[in-house]
């Protein structure tokens, strides 16, 4: 998926009130952006790191500038939450994903109570797909997700083990934006719950499908499949 273009560099100032984060620019002047991004941004929202910014001409918008990329251990880090699932779904419909290949897919799928990322058909068979953004590490390799208690994690992950019971096939799809990751597992230490619940589901059936993102300043694309370590 293509980023906005040109994206403006910066250092990170501060990142506070969960949406603002101020920037320095390299001609000295200092910028408040929006933060596309719920979470803690742990180990990405450090003061000092350098930052991609878009900036937009639209006169209804508070913030002229979005946080795009923050630069982490030497690789751009996507934190922008709202693009993840595009770039998933650029991935399903180009056959990217080989476990998800070939399938019609439907973004936005009401189940339940719940609103899942993605539902897939093929000949009468359903996928029903849950996307979630890691921009964290726990150990040097080992990107891990949630970066922060996620209640609403915890239920999407019952709402894919009551699918698979039902029937559908059940995926939770972690796209890992740290580009040194070589593995993923649960963030036990930050939510102990989410784990155990990850762990239980996988039991039952719930597919756990973890890939690498592939980020530059020009694009955020799916790449390859990394192991997943329960």
């Amino acid at each position: 998926m293509k980023l906005p273009s040109p994206l403006i560099e910066g250092t990170l100032v501060r990142r506070y009130q969960r949406f603002l984060a101020d920037v320095a620019l390299e001609d000295g002047a200092l910028v408040t952006a929006h933060t596309p991004n719920t979470g803690s941004m742990k180990q990405c929202a450090v003061p000092g790191h350098r930052v991609l910014i878009s900036e937009s001409d639209n006169p209804a918008r508070k913030l002229r500038y979005t946080l795009e990329l923050i630069r982490v251990d030497g690789h751009w880090v996507d934190t922008h939450t709202h693009r993840t699932n595009r770039v998933v779904e650029e991935a399903l419909r180009k056959g990217w994903i080989p476990e998800l290949a070939g399938y019609a897919v439907t973004p936005e799928y009401r189940y339940n109570d719940s609103r899942l990322d993605f539902q897939l058909e093929r000949e009468g068979e359903r996928v029903l797909v849950e996307v979630k953004n890691v921009t964290l590490c726990d150990a040097p390799g080992v990107a891990c997700f949630p970066d922060a208690v996620t209640v609403r994690g915890q239920k999407h992950l019952r709402e894919l083990c009551r699918g698979r019971r039902e029937g559908c096939r059940a995926v939770i799809f972690f796209l890992v934006q740290r580009g040194e990751a070589t593995a993923f597992s649960p963030a036990d230490a930050i939510d102990p719950e989410y784990g155990r619940l990850l762990r239980e589901v996988s039991r039952q059936g719930v597919e756990i499908l973890a890939y690498r993102s592939v980020v530059s300043p020009e694009e955020n694309r799916v790449g390859e499949r990394l192991p997943v370590v329960l």
